[in-house]
């Protein structure tokens, strides 16, 4: 990326920042592999002959699969494995597949990496009639599109429950009306009939609402953006200062979207009475950990090929959820002790001047320790994106300018769920000042204030846990 571009994509990112504000989701892809780059996609293409069934089997491994896979890679050893997996059935008797030819290729990715395609050609011999049963166990914990087609060559197919001809040309190119609810087609089944000649009919083309509209293939840029920052041609002084100062307007863009907690620190910031402080310390907070987060699952990743990506970030955002959950808890405590305590106060008229100092020192380090666990909470699931970012540079020997993108992507997030914080701060200000002038409406919200976004912030927290742990069991 030369620093001409670098200066036209940072006009065109700041210029389109304000119109982020009416997005309604996260865009549904990623730009290089569609699908995201922790997807392991299938496609099986079955061929029924009358003496022998065929099967082409494919899979597509994005970014993070095949920087885990490492290099090189046994092809014959992963299609031996696949057959291994896979099912076919004929007549209810088990047929094993042989392996006919093994392939393997890398195919360039996102933020320097590589995505990857294993073609493998696979055959049972023997007499096809009656129903065939198939299934694909190969690697069943990994997300991502599974695709099965069959025809028969010589043969009739009835009741088929696969397809003829393939709708992402065998993973060459996937639907962009399917990109937001991939396939998930494990099993097939069929019945042939020697001696009738012809393929079945394709299934009815399947439809659906666009992706992402222009609103997500904005974000898609974005993210295609930051990501080829990695590979900047000249990295000069000038071009590096650029490239960070497009990833932070590119960090401020992501925050923008749902998902990255600005509905669960409004209600915290609104019920605890936040002053312009408290969102400065949410804002450093999530630098913090999202850069801290990045860092460490990037070497988690690249240090245990087995472990699944989508699973990890699955298990963070189930830990981030119970986090946020239990500072809810702490908060809808604290509000009710303090309502009782008011209450108690205006039957008694006075108070002892020690215990309320030291009463409310702990009531001040409880929020302090509930700002920061909101950040941690905040930054705990690193962005995709990010992660791409800073292995890339790993992979191309630019380790410190990957991890300064990182950093620089965070701080964007940061300024803008700190903005964000200080908006709330002062309408929450407004409202305070509104009940103090004898305002009715005003005085009951302010008064429901602390215990209904307390019971907000449980009640998001827990979905949040629910949510995540919902991809990993």
């Amino acid at each position: 990326m030369t620093l001409r571009r670098i200066l036209a994509v940072l006009a065109v990112a700041l210029c389109s920042l304000p119109g982020l504000l009416l997005i309604a989701r996260p865009a549904a892809a990623a730009a290089a592999h569609p699908l995201g780059n922790f997807t392991v996609n299938h496609y099986n293409g079955l061929r029924v002959h009358p003496d022998r069934v065929e099967n082409t089997a494919v899979v597509d491994l994005a970014e993070l699969p095949t920087l885990q896979a490492g290099a090189p890679v046994d092809a014959a050893a992963r299609c031996a494995a696949l057959a291994a997996a896979q099912r076919l059935a004929v007549r209810g008797t088990a047929a094993p597949w042989s392996v006919t030819s093994a392939s393997f290729a890398f195919q360039p990715g996102q933020g320097g990496l590589r995505t990857s395609r294993l073609t493998c050609e696979l055959r049972f011999s023997g007499d096809i009639s009656g129903k065939i049963a198939f299934e694909d166990g190969f690697e069943q914990e990994r997300i991502g599109w599974r695709e099965i087609t069959a025809i028969g060559q010589g043969v009739a197919l009835t009741g088929s429950t696969a397809p003829a001809a393939s709708i992402s040309d065998e993973l060459r190119a996937y639907p962009e009306d399917l990109l937001s609810n991939p396939l998930n087609q494990r099993t097939a089944a069929f019945t042939a009939t020697p001696g009738s000649a012809g393929p079945i009919a394709a299934s009815p083309a399947l439809g659906g609402a666009p992706a992402g509209g222009p609103i997500g293939e904005a974000l898609a840029f974005l993210d295609r953006t930051f990501t080829d920052l990695i590979g900047t041609d000249d990295l000069t002084l000038p071009v590096g200062l650029l490239a960070l100062a497009l990833a932070v307007v590119l960090g401020a863009g992501h925050a923008l979207i749902p998902g990255h907690g600005k509905t669960i620190m409004a209600a915290y910031l609104a019920g605890r009475r936040g002053r312009p402080r408290d969102a400065l310390t949410v804002g450093a907070t999530v630098t913090a950990t999202h850069t801290a987060a990045v860092l460490v699952v990037g070497l988690v990743l690249s240090g245990f090929t087995a472990l699944a990506g989508e699973s990890l970030l699955a298990w963070l955002g189930v830990a981030s959820g119970l986090l946020i959950a239990a500072i809810g808890v702490r908060l809808l405590t604290t509000a009710r002790t303090s309502a009782r305590t008011q209450s108690h106060g205006h039957g008694h008229g006075h108070g002892h001047g020690h215990g309320h100092g030291h009463g409310h020192e702990r009531e001040e380090g409880s929020h302090r320790g509930g700002l920061v666990g909101l950040g941690v909470a905040g930054g705990l699931v690193p962005s995709p994106s990010a992660l791409i970012v800073l292995l890339g540079a790993i992979g191309l020997g630019r380790t410190w300018f990957g991890v300064a993108l990182v950093a620089a992507y965070g701080l964007g997030m940061a300024a803008t769920l700190t903005a964000t914080g200080l908006l709330l701060v002062k309408l929450a200000d407004r409202l305070e000042r509104r009940a103090a002038a004898g305002r009715r409406l005003a005085a009951r919200l302010s008064g429901l204030a602390p215990l209904g976004t307390a019971a907000m912030v449980v009640l998001l927290g827990a979905g949040l846990a629910l949510r995540s742990a919902a991809g990993v069991l």
